[in-house]
């Protein structure tokens, strides 16, 4: 396995941990519909949470969390209404991106909630 892809499920490992200890129930991870994938979808007090998870080795180069551009949260609300339509969800929705960064000493993650809309 790649370098990259290994950081990136770590930090989807630790993002869901992360989110199941602050209350959400996690219903889906990877969910794939077209070109769009979502990396976790979790649900808590009634909100449908659809979570982009972006994990570095190192904030060196720009935090995690600035490399979720445009096409990307476009990508993410384009797979939320497919698995929306999916399940017949019509309650209250959000979209959150978790930032993992693994530095050498200790493992830093932020929670960005309403991130995009």
């Amino acid at each position: 396995m790649a370098i990259q892809q290994e950081i990136g499920n770590n930090g989807e490992n630790i993002a869901a941990e992360y989110l199941q200890k602050a209350g959400f129930e996690i219903v889906e991870r990877n969910f794939r519909s077209g070109k769009s994938e979502i990396d976790i979808i979790g649900k808590k007090d009634k909100v449908l949470v659809f979570v982009e998870v972006k994990a570095r080795s190192s904030s060196k180069y720009g935090n995690p969390e600035d490399f979720v551009n445009e096409a990307k949260a476009t990508k993410i609300m384009e797979g939320a209404e497919s698995y929306m339509n999916q399940i017949g969800w019509s309650g209250a929705i959000r979209f959150d991106i978790i930032s993992v960064v693994f530095n050498s000493n200790k493992t830093e993650v932020k929670h960005f909630k309403d991130a995009f809309y």
